[in-house]
């Protein structure tokens, strides 16, 4: 097959996903009310860190419209879900569906109200009394290194820590020429995607099966973690999700809530419903981010890197989600990023803290581990006197050394990052720019341009998926992988319809439903073409061989002779003999159906390279994102206009972290930004010209060829906008801002450069 990304059709019409969501026909949870649906509300905790001495429900019980109340005592024995260890085994901490004897952090769910409606439910929550003792919280990730134990069972805050070197960093840095040294302080930030989390429940007294609607984005995740947690078979359980508005690893795991609801309408026998409200999202849903990260990186006199060491603090919160863990361990494994370094030396560690959960968002651990090499790369160059491009393409691993084995268990695929540096570089005109720049700088303007070059890992594992052949010649593609907005029914249906050689308007694409099929992974970790596509396209190369003996029999020929035309088959040389899906469907004697289950057994790598210019305001310390430049390399590319797509939006979610989106605690652990008016996300007018182009350069660890793209744009716009800031503002003696670079900080920054320079004209 030939793989180069053109041969797919990048005129086709638009997202077949659309036309019912742009007329208001989309179904999400909330639309989904059964009839005589009840209505479930959380009371929750309003302090980071107490004992519970007391609840006061008798009010409650007797409000309006009040069915049940369920307290910490009435589900004190459902096991917690699981937690990946993709760090190795470990002890997590416990994570009681309402909290028992403590609460762990401001928002966490203490007492669920179910009502006939959900105003009834929320009028009775305001007759909840707490007695609670407060206790000292800790909700900062290095403060919580050297706090008391938080959790009494343990002796540590640390939950866990792993480390992996190669070659003898510490002999490097002492024969280095320069170090660079950085310290990076991630903002923590809300996903805040359009539909807040969302779960409806009804349990089947007669089939004695239990009925979820979920916005999840791991349909069979959910089901399973479910069914554990109440001691259900999983065939008792089935998990639907509607139309999704979003999810960016938000809604990859289950909540309290989910557990409570469901466990609410097995009790009563009744449908009950949960929808979250923005606030509760803020307050109790998984932030992203929040990463404390330092390195150091040492250089030869010519630029070349000789050792990385890194130390890397990931924040957990006060319970851990599945994948709470993933962040920590992607950013850990991706050093040393696309460079060439010999000695590597990495370390990270997870404490938990009396504050929301920290899990997985766009991203997850990959924006960290850029962030943290790209900050070092451009330090160092500025301490060389080299220009930015010259240190990075010498240190790039070269296209013929992949596929590359690493001494950390990663194995990087096919690409060529000087080839993806070099693009980026032609496709912006960067002398162009250099040129722009200083002629702006002498007019007085703070101009400055900043790279970023990244790989990242685009999930490995297995992934389910079948196609039938339904009567008149239409086929039904059903995929594990969910959606949550991707455009996934459009390219599944193009995957499916290209090996077949139909069009695609004849093959229907269904997700997200646990009884389609019967074990699946779902939507994250830019892992649902790659693997999933794979999955559909084996089933839709096993079609072809089944249907293959029922066309040969239908033209009289071998089954060897017959081969696979546009819109059905014909006897090889012979187009005139030839029998369409239709017939083949009408004339088999049993259902043309088949089953695949893809497992890659290495994950794809992906590769990209962002160049950023930015003009800072040096009076007010604003920063206009004037430009982005953005080089990626997803492999074979199904649908270019879907790719562009999902870079743009992982860019507005870059700009976000760099520059906007920071989630506050106060000391007292109180959340500040709990709203939108509190919490800044990026606007329309926030974002720059954006200028695209790609590299497909196929993977060779998959069948079809295809490396992730969803997480990209946040993984190489902040250290590229990061590091124009710092270029724009390097004049003034500027060398490190925190993210988010809010004009207050920037002009921060500014004045204490200003000090700083000031008191040595004065010493002098």
């Amino acid at each position: 097959m030939n793989r180069c990304c053109d041969t797919w059709n990048p005129d086709r019409p638009g997202r077949r996903e659309d036309a019912a969501l742009l007329a208001g026909r989309g179904r999400f949870v909330a639309d989904l009310a059964a009839e005589g649906s009840l209505s479930a509300v959380f009371v929750r905790s309003p302090v980071p860190r107490a004992a519970i001495r007391a609840l006061r429900l008798q009010g409650a019980r007797a409000a309006r419209g009040v069915v049940a109340l369920y307290t910490g005592a009435d589900v004190a024995r459902l096991p917690r879900p699981r937690v990946n260890p993709v760090l190795g085994e470990f002890d997590a901490p416990a994570m009681p569906v309402l909290a028992q004897d403590e609460v762990r952090a401001v928002g966490q769910p203490v007492v669920a109200i179910v009502a006939d409606s959900e105003a009834a439910a929320l009028a009775a929550a305001d007759r909840v009394e707490m007695d609670l003792e407060a206790l000292e919280p800790v909700c900062d990730a290095e403060a919580a290194l050297t706090a008391p134990p938080l959790l009494p069972e343990r002796a540590s805050n640390v939950i866990v820590e792993e480390s992996w070197s190669s070659g003898d960093a510490e002999r490097a840095f002492r024969n280095a020429t320069v170090t660079a040294e950085v310290t990076i302080r991630h903002p923590r930030v809300a996903p805040a995607p359009l539909e807040c989390r969302a779960i409806a429940a009804e349990w089947d007294g007669d089939t004695q099966r239990l009925t979820i609607w979920s916005g999840t984005q791991t349909p069979h995740r959910a089901r399973n973690d479910i069914a554990h947690a109440l001691g259900l078979a999983r065939e008792r359980v089935r998990v639907i999700a509607p139309d999704v508005g979003g999810a960016f690893g938000m809604k990859a795991s289950v909540y309290p809530e989910d557990i409570a609801v469901a466990f609410v309408a097995c009790a009563l026998g009744r449908a009950v419903r949960w929808i979250a409200s923005r606030q509760e999202d803020f307050l109790s849903a998984t932030h992203g981010r929040g990463a404390v990260t330092r390195g150091r990186m040492a250089f030869d006199a010519e630029g070349r890197i000789l050792a990385l060491d890194t130390d890397m603090i990931f924040p957990l919160g006060a319970w851990l989600t599945f994948s709470a863990l993933v962040p920590a361990w992607n950013a850990s494994r991706i050093l040393p990023g696309p460079y060439a370094i010999e000695s590597v030396a990495v370390r990270v560690r997870g404490v938990v803290t009396n504050t929301v959960p920290v899990g997985i968002y766009r991203g997850a651990g990959r924006p960290e581990a850029a962030m943290l090499l790209e900050r070092l790369i451009e330090a160092g160059a500025r301490r060389l006197g080299f220009g930015p491009v010259v240190v990075r393409r010498r240190n790039l691993v070269p296209s013929e050394a992949l596929p590359l084995a690493r001494p950390n268990g990663t194995v990087l695929d096919a690409g060529d990052y000087r080839a993806v540096l070099a693009k980026t570089q032609a496709r912006a005109d960067d002398d162009r720019l250099r040129e722009g720049q200083r002629r702006r700088r002498e007019r007085g303007e703070a101009v400055g341009l900043g790279w970023s070059l990244y790989i990242e890992p685009c999930g490995r594992g297995w992934e389910s998926a079948s196609i039938a052949l339904e009567p008149g010649g239409r086929f039904t593609a059903v995929t594990g992988s969910s959606s949550q907005g991707q455009g996934r029914e459009t390219t599944f249906a193009l995957i499916a319809a290209r090996e077949l050689a139909v069009s695609p308007e004849s093959v229907s694409v269904m997700h997200g439903d646990t009884d389609a099929l019967s074990n699946a992974v779902g939507a994250l970790a830019s892992r649902s073409v790659a693997i999933g596509g794979s999955a559909l396209l084996q089933a839709a190369q096993a079609l072809v061989e089944k249907a293959r003996p029922v066309a040969a029999r239908l033209l009289n020929a071998a089954a060897s002779s017959v081969v696979n035309v546009d819109g059905g088959f014909a006897v090889s040389g012979r187009p005139d003999r030839s029998v369409g899906w239709e017939r083949i469907a009408a004339s088999a004697d049993n259902e043309l159906r088949t089953d695949a289950t893809y497992t890659a057994d290495e994950e794809a790598w992906g590769c990209g390279c962002c160049l950023a210019q930015v003009a800072v305001d040096i009076e007010t310390g604003r920063v206009t994102l004037e430009q982005l430049h953005y080089v990626d390399d997803a492999g074979t590319v199904v649908n270019p206009r879907l790719v562009d797509g999902q870079i743009v939006g992982g860019i507005a979610q870059g700009i976000g972290e760099a520059l906007l989106e920071r989630a506050v605690y106060d000391a007292d652990g109180q959340l500040l930004t709990g709203s939108l008016m509190d919490y800044a996300l990026p606007r329309a007018d926030d974002m720059p010209a954006t200028r695209l182009d790609r590299l497909c350069m196929p993977s060779v660890f998959n069948t079809l060829g295809a490396k992730g793209v969803g997480e990209a744009g946040t993984i190489g716009a902040p250290p590229a906008i990061v590091n124009a800031v710092l270029d724009a503002l390097a004049p003034l003696g500027v060398e490190a801002i925190d993210m988010p670079m809010t004009p207050e900080r920037v002009w921060r920054a500014i004045r204490n450069a200003e000090n700083r320079s000031d008191g040595k004209e004065k010493r002098r």
